[in-house]
């Protein structure tokens, strides 16, 4: 427990979602959870600077400043501003822009604020799909150390130097402004502290796990390598940073400005930054051999052992193994699925689009109406398509779908995969659908886990945030009964924003270390799902026909000569 003080102290924990960002006001002593406020970015909701035809999909940074300084305000109102003794950061990643010398983000400046490329780059563009495969030829045969090795063995187009790999091509005036690159949570963290770019703390998570840094060899790949792998990112190296730092760290204090624009002091410590998923990790009472599943419109699965247990054995096909990356002092893993809820948001949005057309030719209905009736639609239909297909009985539906509609993260990142359905017939449902991608999404962590257990590394229990593991009890129900574990679920509605209040109480100095903040400001689980031993057994039938499936349309999607398939292969609808 923290030492007894004359006046209580709280910490802020700002989470950065593909959609809106939260504020979480924090008692340092209690863990209680005194306010929140959430946010929804404007220009993002327009679908402004995206193109998902092209998979491009960038964020305006005033949606992410006017969302900060929106949350904080109304939850800093809550307590007198001398306590607030602590703020931390999370974000999505690999989340990249291009900034100035001043580490002001090219978007921000006149000539490039309409400019897609001078944008953060989100997690979910998969623009750089051409240069994720040359990273991954060219580490494997240029002749030195593989930089991919820490990384999985496979570089992903979601990552930093793929995307930073594409914009210079695709962008001369964007290439010749950059002066350095950021990631979304440094970027952040930087313009709260005012602080100068060259001795910036940058974030270990970030960049262990998306940039290729490893102490072995001596912090980012080389400079060899990197203009071996584009001639256009000469001397970027020594314009970005040499060491990391953990996300307990004191990256700087409250800039005067940002002090006075948040309504708080100078004093207030704001720690290094750090991505959701692993924030959203801590709060979820991570162990060793946990693994923690971050569940939104994709998931990241994150696993903490103790270094020394794992050494240098490296784990095949995950998103990195980063030493500190979650907790300090063990090795944090990370995988994931590109796609969960947004899975299902696409399914969703795909029923809507006859409704919504249809609307639009009414002669009987309002403007005001037509808004109204649309609005309340799109709210009902999820809803009501999770509880039939709730109802339906899976022996009654062949129904088989693919999770891969944004590419596959992990097990062995591939991108340029696609979605799929079999089995389709005249009788086929629309709820009978939706149950086949609630069951894909369900067999694509399975497969996850089953590889770290192959390579080594036991999952000893499941853990569940987010806002499907919060919303969706069809969804955890499945999910317990295709991997056959309970699976627990955080009473925090706001487990990253939790996670990084954690990060800033350490940063504070209320506490000594992260597990002692954990252990102090955690809301244990609300629940847990228990595995249905009947369903266990169907899904581990369908789930041997899911493997099946998906080798065979992955040997179609890389236009195998002879894709091989199980005999009694039906008609596929690619999604």
């Amino acid at each position: 427990m923290p030492e007894q003080t004359a006046t209580p102290a709280y910490v802020i924990g700002l989470d950065y979602g593909t959609d809106s960002v939260r504020a979480l006001l924090v008692d340092a002593a209690s863990g209680a959870e005194i306010a929140q406020a959430v946010h929804y970015y404007p220009r993002w909701k327009q679908g402004q600077y995206c193109n998902p035809a092209k998979n491009r999909f960038r964020q305006h940074p005033l949606d992410h400043l006017e969302g900060l300084e929106t949350t904080i305000r109304e939850v800093a109102t809550k307590v007198p501003a001398e306590q607030i003794v602590g703020l931390a950061i999370d974000t999505t990643g690999s989340t990249p822009g291009p900034v100035n010398e001043q580490g002001q983000l090219l978007g921000m400046l006149p000539e490039f604020a309409e400019n897609p490329n001078a944008l953060f780059v989100l997690w979910k563009d998969h623009t750089a799909l051409a240069e994720a495969a040359e990273i991954n030829h060219k580490a494997r045969t240029w002749g030195g150390e593989d930089f991919t090795k820490y990384e999985g063995g496979i570089y992903s187009s979601e990552w930093f130097w793929a995307k930073i790999m594409h914009i210079v091509r695709e962008d001369d005036a964007v290439a010749k402004a950059a002066y350095s690159w950021m990631e979304h949570c440094d970027w952040l963290t930087l313009t709260l502290t005012g602080q100068d770019l060259a001795s910036f703390k940058r974030s270990r998570c970030a960049a262990g796990h998306k940039a290729m840094w490893h102490e072995s060899w001596g912090g980012l790949p080389p400079e060899e390598f990197l203009t071996h792998l584009e001639p256009k990112l000469a001397g970027l190296r020594n314009r970005l940073f040499t060491e990391t730092y953990t996300a307990d760290q004191v990256a700087g204090h409250l800039s005067e400005e940002w002090a006075r624009r948040l309504g708080l002091t100078t004093k207030t410590v704001v720690a290094v930054g750090s991505f959701d998923a692993h924030a959203g990790a801590v709060a979820g009472e991570i162990e060793s051999y946990s693994m923690v599943k971050v569940m939104g419109t994709s998931t990241c699965d994150i696993v903490v052992a103790p270094t020394a247990e794992v050494g240098s054995h490296l784990v095949a096909g995950i998103c990195g193994q980063v030493d500190g990356s979650v907790i300090p002092g063990m090795l944090g893993l990370e995988a994931g699925q590109s796609a969960f809820g947004d899975l299902l948001a696409w399914f969703r949005q795909m029923l809507e689009w006859p409704l919504q057309a249809g609307l639009t030719q009414s002669k009987v209905l309002t403007n005001e109406q037509l808004t109204a009736l649309r609005q309340e639609m799109s709210d009902n239909l999820l809803r009501q398509l999770t509880q039939a297909a709730a109802e339906v009985d899976p022996a009654e539906s062949s129904v088989l779908a693919l999770d891969w509609v944004n590419g596959r993260r992990t097990p062995d990142a591939n991108q340029g995969l696609k979605g799929a359905l079999m089995n389709l017939t005249m009788g086929t449902s629309a709820p009978q659908i939706f149950r086949a991608l609630v069951e894909a999404i369900c067999y694509g962590s399975k497969q996850i886990v089953e590889r770290f257990e192959q390579e080594g590394i036991p999952i000893k229990q499941v853990i569940g945030i987010g806002g499907v593991a919060k919303k969706s009890a069809f969804v955890m129900q499945t999910l317990a009964d295709v991997l056959d574990r309970p699976i627990k679920i955080a009473v925090s509605e706001q487990a990253p924003a939790l996670g990084a209040a954690m990060y800033a109480a350490v940063a504070a100095g209320i506490y000594p270390n992260v597990l002692t903040s954990q252990k102090a400001l955690g809301s244990g689980f609300a629940e847990t799902y228990t595995p249905n031993p009947v369903r266990v057994a169907d899904y581990a039938a369908r789930y041997a026909q899911y493997q099946r499936f998906g080798k065979f349309v992955e040997s179609a999607t890389s236009q195998s000569e002879e894709p091989v398939m199980e005999p009694e292969t039906p008609a596929i609808t690619t999604a």
